[in-house]
């Protein structure tokens, strides 16, 4: 049994939607800046009802993202904790997570992994990035924001269009840009991304110390453009994963999902309906 919301006390609860009603789970968690309904059209691909092979699907908005909740700093073992609240022993699910979400996911899988059947990371690797400078930029762009002045989201889109000039870039930060009454806020918590931008580039290893490698099937998927995952980060994802197995899909960089769904979907339905071997 997957939970849709996170019932710590200590924390802010987790937003998540399910779809689907029979099958096994699939629990999606995001990149940065997105949120849950990123993987909805993967999501109800995978939930749809006249397929045999249906699954049922949590979407999950990530802390300080979407309609979850925001705390004071970002730490991916605490946030890897939140989502490991809706989940079930009794019940382990497929859990897919794109970069800052596939780091989130691989922190879960390694210290809880009765929680995981089997994992698929897209894009990311368990290594830490020193490349912030893009992330940074658009923080800033979008903290710049004067959103007292603005008459439309088309005015916001004007105002990024020289820090971000990537017209699909924009439309995915501007998918944070939330109507409040009269005016306008950012769903994001740009406060601690932006600060903690080291942390999330990074990758938890003095923390991961003594952890035991995840032993489950996990499938990594790259994009053929992108450079997060390189042959040089092969020995920690064969350290951390040694049951993994990499596709790269052609003509995508790194929203893969977005950006060649069809391959992606293909890709990851076979992974999820394939038997793990024994041993």
């Amino acid at each position: 049994m997957v939970s849709t919301s996170s019932t710590d006390g200590a924390s802010p609860a987790l937003h998540a939607r399910a779809i689907g009603d029979r099958g096994s789970w699939v629990v999606f968690a995001h990149g940065l800046f997105g949120q849950g309904r990123n993987w909805t059209q993967i999501g109800k691909a995978l939930a749809d009802p006249a397929r045999a092979d249906q699954h049922r699907v949590l979407l999950v908005d990530l802390p300080h993202h979407g309609r979850s909740g925001w705390e004071d700093t970002f730490d991916y073992l605490r946030v890897a904790e939140q989502v490991a609240e809706l989940l079930d022993a009794d019940d382990p699910v497929a859990l897919v997570g794109h970069s800052l979400g596939g780091k989130v996911a691989m922190v879960l899988a390694l210290r809880h992994p009765e929680l995981v059947e089997r994992l698929c990371v897209v894009d990311v690797s368990p290594v830490a990035y020193d490349r912030l400078s893009e992330f940074s930029r658009y923080v800033a762009a979008m903290q710049g924001l004067d959103l007292a002045s603005l008459a439309s989201r088309g005015d916001a889109e004007a105002a990024l269009a020289d820090a971000v000039p990537d017209e699909t870039v924009r439309g995915f930060l501007l998918q944070n840009l939330r109507r409040d009454g009269e005016g306008w806020r950012w769903q994001a918590n740009l406060d601690v991304l932006g600060a903690d931008l080291p942390e999330i580039g990074g990758w938890p290893e003095e923390q991961l110390a003594g952890t035991p490698p995840y032993s489950g099937p996990v499938l990594w998927v790259a994009g053929a453009r992108s450079d997060y995952v390189r042959p040089e980060y092969a020995p920690a994802m064969d350290h951390w994963f040694p049951a993994n197995r990499l596709v790269r899909v052609k003509e995508a960089g790194h929203w893969v999902h977005s950006e060649q769904p069809e391959v992606f979907l293909e890709v990851l339905r076979h992974f999820l309906d394939t038997t793990p071997s024994a041993g």
